[in-house]
């Protein structure tokens, strides 16, 4: 999540939850719809979020580079601009994954929590 947008708490809480449900929105439109193992258990068990922050644009573009870089998927959000941001699309977050930890810490494990 971008800390230096300094969003709205709920404005923040949407943008991550946009993140969070674009992988599943994309596979449920691949036919057939199939999951990998990993992914399986993480919609059927614990469902782990973990929420870290960047500092600014420039940041969260390094990050989904990297993600994508080692083979994970990465989904990034851009907002419309309509109730925050003057009217510019401006991104926000992006959410990695599901995939180990192992994998995703390797790439957003510096980082500050939100």
């Amino acid at each position: 999540m971008r800390h230096d947008l300094h969003m709205r708490l709920g404005k923040a809480i949407a943008q991550g939850a946009h993140a969070a449900i674009m992988f599943l929105i994309d596979r449920l439109k691949q036919r057939p719809c199939t999951f990998e193992e990993s992914e399986w258990i993480w919609m059927t068990q614990a469902m782990t979020k973990i929420c870290v922050r960047v500092d600014s644009e420039e940041e969260l573009l390094e990050v989904i580079e990297k993600a994508r870089a080692a083979g994970l998927t990465v989904h990034g959000v851009t907002d419309s601009g309509r109730t925050e941001f003057r009217g510019v699309p401006t991104l926000t977050c992006c959410a990695i994954g599901p995939n180990e930890a192992e994998k995703i810490d390797a790439v957003t494990g510096h980082l500050k929590l939100l």
